[in-house]
């Protein structure tokens, strides 16, 4: 079974379950802004975290035309007050359609919250993201798990997870002995690896049996190693046949 095939399988095999929200899929409310003059990314090293995870997330959840992925766009969880919402880095939620693209997520308009959200670590926003953010989004929003993640490779290792509990409880995730957390929500390991020429500390997703999801640029490579071996394994086919017909011209001459 080739690696792209074997990897489709087991994609349909761990997909998370759930049912459909029961709000309606809303692109805009009038009044609440959907942008400010915050950059969508600090660095360099936060860009190339949120593109990757991001572009891994999307990839993976392709299939289901019921998972939202937002990145960099405002959350608004209480209907007629704009000063509650909050911008994640990545959030993703369930039960809503993929399409179309919101320029916001309201809570009570599409009857549910996000899932699972993502902050990457920030010098201005770390305290936040460390403290004030896990009772606002675990309890306030009613978000289930929430991640916060330091990429940058020369600033102390820092991958935490937090989850909502059936009884409302909030708890800190405990992680593997490598550091890894996972995913109860997602039905996905999160973990880290130090990429030294661009100096980011990447976090990745992988499926529960460790099988890592790829990027669009990995899949690529994928595909085109698949093509190169298929094309190897005709050419020694033929040159096989080749040699098979010369022997039997050979064997009619004698």
């Amino acid at each position: 079974m080739d690696t792209i095939n074997d990897f489709q399988i087991k994609q349909r095999k761990y997909m998370p379950v759930f049912p459909k929200a029961n709000g309606k899929t809303t692109v805009y409310i009038e009044g609440y802004p959907c942008e400010d003059d915050e950059p969508m990314a600090e660095t360099d090293f936060h860009a190339e975290q949120i593109i990757t995870l991001s572009d891994q997330l999307k990839r993976y959840f392709a299939i289901n035309e019921l998972v939202h992925i937002a990145v960099d766009s405002f959350i608004y969880y209480q209907e007629g007050d704009i000063k509650k919402c909050v911008a994640p880095d990545i959030y993703i939620v369930f039960g809503v359609d993929k399409y179309p693209l919101r320029r916001s997520f309201y809570t009570w308009a599409e009857g549910t919250a996000p899932v699972v959200v993502f902050e990457f670590l920030s010098d201005s926003t770390a305290n936040q993201d460390r403290y004030n953010k896990i009772e606002l989004y675990l309890k306030d929003i009613g978000v289930q798990e929430y991640f916060i993640h330091q990429p940058q490779l020369k600033k102390p290792l820092e991958f935490r997870g937090w989850k909502r509990t059936q009884t409302g409880n909030i708890i800190e995730m405990e992680p593997d002995t490598e550091g890894g957390l996972f995913s109860e929500a997602l039905n996905l390991w999160l973990q880290w690896e130090d990429q030294q020429h661009s100096h980011v500390r990447l976090l990745r997703p992988y499926l529960p049996d460790g099988t890592p999801i790829t990027t669009s640029l990995e899949e690529q490579h994928l595909k085109e190693a698949a093509e190169e071996r298929v094309e190897e394994e005709v050419q020694r086919r033929q040159e096989l046949e080749a040699e098979i017909e010369k022997l039997k011209t050979q064997l009619a001459n004698r």
